[in-house]
This record gives structure tokens, C-alpha cells and sequence, in this order.
């Protein structure tokens, strides 16, 4: 697949097929990946952590928000959970802030994962001192994302923002989860 179409398959899941696992090594895979990616200032301070054992999972789940737009929606029911997670630590020994690095390791992973079919979900919205109580991290790390994996079980459909310009997703009727995106000539400005 070009680039193109492997950006557009990218998408945030949220319900996923729990019979089916990925591999640790898939997982070792995806990080390989960031090894290459640009760091401010060369410094590297991302570490990850890997999840993929169903309890380790099960123990990672309660400790995160799914969907903040969809206000009546609690998150994958049992079945329909992640089936690993990669825990992205700051190491506060190496570097204080890695805001650039954050996103672009993510997003590197991410693509990483769709091409291997895997969809997941970047979270933000996690309970930072119970997953780091349950995984027992070092203070020095401190969580900058959870990233969700497994194989996508839910149709996701791209459209554009209509003519109220309002940006949150929604789920219809029969469970299809729709992200309006902005049209393009709303995103190139010119101060000319």
C-alpha cells in the first residue's frame, strides 16, 4: 500500500477482535521503528513498556478513558478490549520534556501497526499513578501515552465536517464510527 492510503487506514479504533492476539514480538517490531524516527535534539528519552498478556491487559483497562465524545459510551466491552498495549515512558534521567518526540513515536508506531492490519488508539486519558502502581514503574518515567492495540472489529468512515462545523465524532445507530475532518482549504491559510 503507498503512503497515502496506510495514512487514511490509520484511524483511532476503539473495539477490537480480543481472540486475537498480537505477538510480543509484533509489538518489539512496532518500537524497532521509532528507532529511526527524528528526536529533538538526538536526545531519545522514550522508553516503552510492552503489554500483551491478557492479564497484564486486563490490569492496564480500568485505568483508562475511552471516547471522551461519546459522553454514554464506557469503553470496549469485554471481548472488544485491546489486546496490548505499549506504554510510552518519558525517562526523566535523560530528558525533562519530549513533546515532539511523543507524537512523532506514536504516530510512527501507529502506521507501523496498520500496516500489519493492527488498528489502536492513542490514549492521553489514563490514570497515570494506578497503571504506574500496577505495572510498578519507576518515578523516574513518567507516562506520556498509552497506545492500544489489536485487530479492529468496528467500521470507522471518515467524512467531512458539515456545514456546522462541528468536529466530534459519533457513533450511528448500528455502531459505525464516524470522524468529521475538516475540508483542506480550511487547513492552508494565507496572510497575503
Amino acid at each position: 500500500m503507498d503512503f497515502s492510503e496506510l495514512v487514511r487506514k490509520s484511524r483511532s479504533y476503539r473495539v477490537f477482535d480480543e481472540s486475537r492476539r498480537i505477538p510480543s514480538e509484533t509489538l518489539r517490531e512496532l518500537v524497532e521503528l521509532t528507532r529511526y524516527a527524528p528526536s529533538g535534539a538526538n536526545m531519545q528519552p522514550l522508553r516503552y513498556l510492552l503489554i500483551s498478556s491478557a492479564e497484564q491487559c486486563g490490569a492496564v483497562f480500568p485505568s483508562l478513558a475511552w471516547a471522551g465524545y461519546l459522553q454514554t459510551w464506557p469503553g470496549p466491552e469485554p471481548g472488544e478490549r485491546p489486546v496490548a498495549y505499549i506504554i510510552m515512558l518519558l525517562d526523566t534521567e535523560v530528558s525533562r520534556q519530549a513533546h515532539s518526540d511523543v507524537g512523532i513515536a506514536a504516530q510512527t508506531i501507529m502506521l507501523g501497526a496498520a500496516e500489519r492490519g493492527i488498528g489502536g488508539c492513542m490514549l492521553g486519558a489514563v490514570r497515570r499513578e494506578a497503571v504506574r502502581e500496577t505495572l510498578k514503574i519507576p518515578d523516574r518515567y513518567e507516562i506520556a501515552l498509552v497506545l492500544a492495540l489489536g485487530y479492529p472489529a468496528e467500521t470507522v468512515v471518515i467524512e467531512e465536517v458539515g456545514p456546522d462545523g462541528d468536529i466530534k465524532y459519533y457513533r450511528d445507530e448500528v455502531g459505525v464510527h464516524h470522524v468529521p475532518k475538516r475540508g483542506l482549504d480550511e487547513l492552508i491559510v494565507s496572510f497575503r
